[in-house]
């Protein structure tokens, strides 16, 4: 029996949202979950790559390389020299090239004095063994054996300053022959020439001074047997090797008087003092190390 009052039209609730349905899609602005416990983190910047890098004038990130350690070898010594020369050079030497280059030409150091100017002296008196007093000391000149303006041992550096502090580290060895200072800082071309004109053990300067000096022929090599190449870091990280234009002229001075003597055997070479420059994988030099285009010296 009909009831006189209206039939009330219930409300159907919407289908509770569970697993499998479609309506769980959610706005992805709304999170699901706020966890009060949960520390924010700031934006999730992604590393740049090289060539974005390039793009947006910036300097693109180098992978760090292993450093040239304390008291290297002689063959580490070798493979950093002959890295550092084909890369700065823009050459590929090939295999039966670096062949020619022997460890012997490289001086292996003393493992229990530190490389600094203090110890150069020291590490002087143990390279030349017994005949150290008569090869670095001495002041006579020996017509037809020693002659005037050819020291025994070089050092280069990448400084006027630096070239100083090395001079006071063997001042026990120069006492009787006085070393010749052969950078432009304070001193005349013309006063090195007359310095030179007696006889030199020892010279310690800059790469483009030594140069100028040796192409004027006032600076000689017939007595030259070691080549002190100073690797101390200045306070921006900057070495002989790395610091701009003066390792482009050292590089000019190796070219120019070293390369051939080195080769051949008449000249041994040393990277001294703590450094922060940086050694490629050994194994690469018998690889490609740059594409640039080859030449030979």
């Amino acid at each position: 029996m009909a009831s006189g009052k209206p039939n009330k039209t219930l409300k159907q609730k919407p289908p509770r949202k569970g697993f499998g349905s479609k309506s769980l899609s959610r706005n992805p602005k709304t999170p699901i979950f706020k966890n009060p416990n949960r520390i924010p983190l700031g934006k999730n910047n992604r590393a740049k790559t090289n060539k974005e890098k390039v793009k947006s004038g910036a300097e693109p990130v180098r992978k760090s390389r292993p450093l040239l350690p304390l008291n290297a070898t002689a063959s580490q010594q070798l493979h950093f020299f002959l890295d550092r020369f084909q890369s700065a050079n823009g050459i590929q030497l090939s295999s039966l090239e670096l062949e020619g280059f022997k460890d012997t030409c490289m001086v292996e150091l003393s493992e229990g004095l530190n490389q600094d100017a203090g110890n150069l002296s020291k590490h002087l008196k143990a390279t030349f063994g017994n005949s150290w007093n008569e090869v670095l000391c001495e002041s006579q000149v020996l017509e037809g054996k020693i002659s005037v303006g050819s020291p025994a041992v070089l050092i280069i550096s990448s400084s006027a300053l630096r070239s100083l502090e090395l001079l006071r580290g063997v001042r026990s060895l120069t006492k009787e022959c006085r070393p010749a200072k052969l950078f432009a800082k304070h001193i005349k071309l013309e006063d090195q020439i007359s310095l030179l004109n007696s006889r030199v053990n020892i010279a310690c300067g800059t790469p483009s001074r030594i140069k100028k000096l040796m192409d004027m022929d006032a600076l000689g090599l017939s007595r030259l047997a070691l080549v002190f190449l100073d690797m101390h870091t200045d306070v921006k990280g900057y070495s002989l090797l790395t610091l701009p234009q003066v390792s482009d002229e050292f590089w000019d001075l190796y070219r120019s008087h070293f390369h051939q003597q080195l080769l051949q055997g008449d000249l041994r070479f040393c990277l001294y003092g703590p450094s922060g420059v940086e050694l490629k994988n050994v194994n690469l030099l018998m690889g490609p190390v740059l594409s640039y285009k080859r030449s030979s010296y």
